[in-house]
């Protein structure tokens, strides 16, 4: 076996895994939320990340370049990721059915690259608008759960925070583009300007409260999985295979996976709607891929 084709095989294989670990977080952040507020869940779940990231820059011998540069784009980069992302998501999640807020939450993609044309001065084409038309067809069906000639959304405040989330997403991977930190020291400074954040806020908000053995076991899923070894995973995945395209598409797994175990774990009964925006999303997302590889490395689906 050639190198090439060994390195695209364990690529493969770690897109893989963190694809099947960001299936599972649609649920765990139900389950949680279950018991806490957002702002709970996110303070946890950042603490339990920063802590695998500090363990993880300092295995690589990379902690002294962690504490020496980079804290001038972390100061804002950590206010968008964790903070603002994660509480607006989470807001999302805790206000509509687990199968709504993954579906509208994937939109973030087709977010960045409208977004690229004034902030990067990319191009858009044709096939981008043909996208986007028919992935935001997608989300107004989910929105109105299938009532789509009547605009009286179900929960209009759960779909803002949930479009809201992919807006801030796509800002903060293109205002990063030009950021020359590694990914995982720069995950972990950004996390440290937004662990006392939060802290913060969770002391003059609700305070720190004990909600039982599940719910701290699921704030610590998602913070080891979904904000952790899934990212850690995607990124060996993307720096190891020699086309971006190969690992990029496997995310078109994870949303139906998220919805059987919604489905089989919190009891959520799949909504026609949900389907049918879901599959309009997906292909608006593959006709964005099809036209032409991502210029940007899809980084996460939540």
């Amino acid at each position: 076996m050639s190198l090439v084709a060994d390195q695209d095989r364990q690529a493969m294989l770690y897109g893989l895994g963190a694809v099947a670990l960001w299936s599972t977080v649609a649920t765990a952040f139900k389950v949680a939320l279950g018991y806490m507020g957002p702002l709970e869940l996110m303070w946890l779940a950042s603490l339990v990340s920063w802590a695998l990231m500090g363990v993880l820059v300092a295995r690589q011998g990379r902690l002294r370049e962690a504490l020496r540069g980079g804290w001038r784009t972390a100061a804002w980069a950590g206010l968008m990721n964790p903070v603002a992302y994660y509480l607006v998501l989470f807001a999302a999640y805790d206000r509509l059915p687990g199968q709504e807020a993954m579906a509208l939450n994937y939109t973030w993609a087709l977010a960045m690259a409208f977004l690229a044309v004034p902030l990067l001065g990319q191009r858009i084409t044709r096939m981008d608008v043909l996208a986007g038309l028919v992935a935001y067809a997608g989300v107004w069906v989910i929105a109105t759960r299938g009532k789509v000639f009547d605009v009286a959304f179900a929960d209009p405040l759960g779909v803002a925070c949930a479009l809201a989330s992919t807006l801030i997403w796509a800002l903060y991977w293109l205002l990063n583009a030009r950021d020359h930190r590694s990914p995982l020291v720069a995950q972990w400074q950004n996390f440290s300007v937004g662990v006392p954040v939060l802290t913060v806020l969770l002391l003059v908000g609700p305070g720190l409260q004990w909600h039982g053995a599940l719910a701290f076991g699921a704030g610590v899923y998602v913070g080891l999985f979904e904000m952790g070894i899934a990212f850690v995973f995607w990124q060996l995945a993307v720096h190891r295979v020699s086309r971006t395209a190969k690992v990029s598409n496997l995310i078109f797994l994870s949303p139906p996976v998220s919805l059987l175990l919604l489905f089989l774990v919190v009891g959520e009964p799949i909504l026609p709607s949900t389907l049918i925006g879901l599959v309009l999303i997906l292909g608006g997302l593959g006709l964005q891929q099809w036209q032409k590889s991502p210029a940007l490395a899809v980084q996460e689906s939540s």
